[in-house]
């Protein structure tokens, strides 16, 4: 009996182990990264009620101790929704585009694509299909997830894209800045206006700041 309770025991440690290396290496930890691993689902909740791992959020934990960036919102939802992509007033705050602090996060998928299920966090979605939606996205790790974030070109062309949304000063002021700040280069702007099917409405503003 004592043999086969160490058995048990050792087993334990070892799955909740491997729970943590999981959870260290990628940032976040959902249950189906321990089914693929052939570890049983309850020790999520065994292992947040041991305060070895907190919860987040529906089906998101991560270790208590693990750093969180000023983009931790980008990386969690990176996990939970990973097709979407950063997008618009969001894209912007990443890029050092503004000053704004949106207060929800904006993201972007596909045109027939299921709108994430997630209640837990405001969302702001738009729908964008064939090359707008494919141009410009760039990968950037946060916390160790890959997100998935619109390049600064394709933001600002967005912007004008979605001005009704986001409002036209604030698409002028970011292809300003973008260009200041020499996040992209203007034929970079002017491919990814052509893109979005807005370079005739950015064209005199592009012109006006070079």
């Amino acid at each position: 009996m004592r043999d086969k309770y160490r058995q048990n025991v050792t087993r334990h440690k070892g799955w909740a182990q491997r729970v943590m290396v999981i959870a260290a290496k990628s940032g976040f930890i959902r249950p189906r990264d321990l089914t693929a691993k052939g570890i049983p689902l309850v020790y999520l909740s065994r292992m947040v009620h041991q305060g070895l791992l907190e919860k987040l959020g529906r089906g998101l934990y991560r270790l208590p101790a693990a750093e969180i960036s000023e983009n931790h919102t980008f990386a969690e939802l990176a996990k939970r929704a990973p097709r979407a992509i950063i997008c618009l007033l969001s894209a912007l705050r990443f890029h050092g585009l503004t000053t704004q602090a949106p207060h929800e996060v904006w993201l972007a998928i596909g045109g027939k694509q299921r709108q994430p299920r997630i209640t837990d966090r405001k969302l702001r979605i738009v729908r964008f299909s064939g090359a707008a939606m494919q141009h410009g996205i760039q990968e950037h790790v946060i916390e160790g997830v890959k997100v998935k974030v619109y390049s600064p070109a394709k933001t600002v062309a967005d912007c004008f894209k979605c001005r009704v949304k986001v409002g036209q000063e604030v698409a002028i002021e970011a292809l300003r800045d973008c260009l200041q700040a020499r996040k992209a280069t203007p034929a970079e702007l002017w491919e990814a206006a052509k893109v979005c099917r807005v370079a005739g409405i950015m064209r005199p503003y592009l012109e006006a700041l070079l």
